[in-house]
């Protein structure tokens, strides 16, 4: 602190006062306390939010898990499913069926029926629907596309 004589006359010694500049530089002292409390603040905010972001992985990945899971039984239950059908279409039994049924095969003994037509006859044809389209104009068609308005009819 600086010591002014503030009576010169009365040879009056006093310290002067300190004004808000120096004050607020003495009390701002650099101290090691401070600076490591600081540090192990900003350290464990880093730990806090490095912690958050592993839990938000480990959330993920199991979720990621239950389902990876659900679709390996899934599979499992279809691969058994599937080598059920194999040992099915791979026995005697199975290719007689097919034999039989859709490949118009006969077993020995039955007596195969073909069915004819009567003589004289003529196959009926099936009529076939024909859907008439509406025409519709360009600007009908247009206005259908940016306002979802469907087309009027066009008059004849």
């Amino acid at each position: 602190m600086e010591t002014v004589p503030i009576d010169p006359a009365a040879g009056d010694l006093r310290e002067k006062a300190p004004c808000g500049k120096m004050r607020m530089m003495r009390n701002l002292r650099f101290s090691w306390k401070y600076a490591l409390v600081i540090l192990g603040v900003f350290t464990l905010a880093y730990l806090v939010m490095d912690f958050n972001s592993r839990m938000a992985e480990l959330r993920r990945l199991s979720v990621q898990k239950e389902r990876v899971a659900a679709e390996v039984t899934q599979l499992a239950n279809t691969q058994a499913a599937l080598q059920t059908q194999i040992a099915y279409a791979t026995s005697d039994e199975a290719v007689a069926q097919w034999a039989y049924e859709q490949g118009h095969m006969v077993r020995p003994g039955d007596i195969p029926v073909i069915p004819v037509e009567p003589v004289g006859s003529t196959p009926v044809p099936t009529p076939v629907q024909t859907v008439e389209q509406p025409v519709v104009s360009n600007w009908q068609m247009w206005l259908w596309l940016f306002f979802d308005e469907p087309p009027m009819k066009a008059s004849n």
